[in-house]
């Protein structure tokens, strides 16, 4: 199974983000922790999570970028495990038992994103809207062989967006 991965190119993650999630860790869109926040109301930094952060799912940072990788069916179900739990200390689920449910549900939606090949880069897009918050994810492809001032591009991801 495929599943995104906290990739980190350089140390803007840390600058940026009030916590930036650790390179290697397993990681989520991330999206439930703004749907009942007020974007008008939120510091510099979470606004810049909001708009542009996946959520690692052993830390709860966030990351500008992750790749496709290979996940085994025990981490799988321990990032479910580490969702329910945080679902729990932080957002009141009653129970384990009735939150594991909805972590799945989290986890699957961003092992689908996982379309492509091993090693592909993935940013994610948010923004509000009257309608809610709208997400885009974008598959960073590697520029032409001739245009060496760009090593990548951000294109829209046709496969899963």
């Amino acid at each position: 199974m495929k599943f995104p991965r906290v990739v980190r190119l350089d140390s803007s993650d840390v600058q940026v983000f009030r916590q930036a999630a650790a390179p290697g860790e397993w990681a989520v869109a991330g999206t439930f922790a703004y749907v009942d926040l007020d974007p008008t109301a939120l510091a510099a930094k979470d606004k810049l999570a909001f708009h542009s952060a996946w959520l690692g799912t052993e830390s709860f940072g966030q990351a500008s970028l992750v790749e496709v990788a290979e996940i085994t069916e025990a981490d799988f179900f321990a990032v479910v495990e580490h969702l329910a739990r945080h679902f729990v200390e932080r957002y009141g689920a009653p129970d384990l038992a009735g939150a594991l449910p909805v972590a799945r549900e989290e986890a699957d939606l961003a092992a689908g994103l996982c379309s492509h090949k091993i090693h592909t880069l993935m940013a994610i897009e948010r923004d509000w809207s009257e309608d809610g918050i709208h997400e885009r994810v974008r598959v960073i492809k590697p520029g032409r062989a001739t245009d060496h001032a760009r090593i990548w591009e951000i294109q829209p991801d046709d496969e899963g967006a």
